[in-house]
């Protein structure tokens, strides 16, 4: 039985990820503000800061029972997932089928990076 705590990485990497798509695109949801680019990069960067202290921890710590790819792979799948919500949810944006079906292929991923064969 695996132990709940080689999961923790995750869940560092899934607040991570929140950061992340905030600095990346969080902005986008005000395009017609008049806050100058450099503010607006800024702003990004100090969000951003709060992802690398989330981002660091949690590859260090999964290191220890995780391949790198594994990582990166499920790093990924993260981000896909926290934007799609964040997509919806917060830009007003709509789901379509086609990213719904690119987002199962990217757990067929998941799946074969920890298969064994």
């Amino acid at each position: 039985m695996l132990s709940i705590m080689k999961y923790w990485p995750f869940l560092l990497l899934i607040v991570s990820n929140i950061f992340m798509t905030f600095a990346w695109y969080g902005n986008l949801k005000f395009k017609s503000s008049s806050i100058s680019l450099p503010v607006i990069i800024l702003i990004s960067w100090g969000i951003a800061f709060f992802e690398y202290c989330f981002m660091i921890p949690a590859n260090r710590f999964a290191s220890r029972n995780f391949d790198t790819a594994q990582l990166k792979i499920v790093q990924e799948a993260i981000t896909l997932v926290v934007f799609g919500v964040f997509s919806v949810l917060y830009l007003k944006e709509s789901f379509k089928l086609n990213y719904v079906l690119s987002f199962i292929c990217i757990l067929g991923a998941v799946f074969f990076a920890f298969k064994k064969f």
